[in-house]
């Protein structure tokens, strides 16, 4: 089999996943996630169950297909870190830049989005367990940086995870309230006004954690 057509398969692929996590949004927000069944998803998709399930194992995945790289986004940003930058200062970074660019990973999500999640309680357990995984692998992380002291290494990583859960919620929380003031008459969400409301929020957040553990892990 040639490389070109390896790359025409993995490029169907991916065509073919983004259709079902397409579709699946659509449902979900039209009739809500637990009301949604994956034969009604590969019906709109136009693919046989099987092929939902094979891209996609859990029906949760089809709702929160960032998870992997949201369990995994603590970790990946403490280890990608420069010389010079404590674990603190490299998720204070890297959380004003998400803010800037309105990153759904940290719950840029929109109003109808993060209102479907927040009245599925599967989801929510499920992006509580999504939370647990990402604090867990920042703690990991930083305890292959400092292998003789695994107590130290978690409890920075619960902080951190802590103040990354508290403004996750809050951003929800936002969202879900709209904040729009004039919009509201046309149901829009003023994301600018949330994001610069969530940066000072951040950086109050953040500077609270600073005398405790802004000296840790300094690459």
């Amino acid at each position: 089999m040639s490389t070109g057509t390896l790359g025409l398969r993995e490029q169907k692929k991916r065509e073919t996943r983004q259709a079902i996590s397409d579709h699946a949004t659509q449902l979900f927000l039209e009739r809500g996630f637990d009301r949604t069944t994956i034969a009604d998803i590969a019906a709109a998709a136009r693919v046989a169950k099987m092929t939902v399930t094979n891209y996609f194992p859990r029906k949760e995945d089809l709702a929160l297909d960032h998870h992997e790289e949201f369990a995994a986004g603590l970790a990946e940003t403490v280890a990608r870190r420069p010389a010079g930058e404590s674990a603190l200062g490299a998720v204070r970074r890297v959380y004003l830049a998400a803010l800037e660019r309105r990153d759904p990973v940290i719950g840029f999500t929109g109003r109808d989005f993060a209102r479907m999640v927040a009245d599925s309680p599967t989801l929510v357990a499920r992006l509580r367990d999504l939370h647990d995984q990402r604090e867990e692998a920042l703690a990991r992380q930083l305890a292959q940086e400092a292998p003789g002291d695994p107590v130290a290494a978690r409890a920075v990583a619960a902080q951190l995870a802590a103040a990354d859960r508290l403004l996750f919620r809050e951003l929800q929380a936002r969202m879900l309230a709209g904040e729009a003031g004039e919009a509201d008459e046309v149901d829009e969400v003023d994301e600018d006004g949330i994001a610069a409301a969530l940066g000072e929020l951040a950086r109050r957040v953040f500077e609270l954690l600073e005398p405790a553990i802004g000296d840790y892990a300094i690459r």
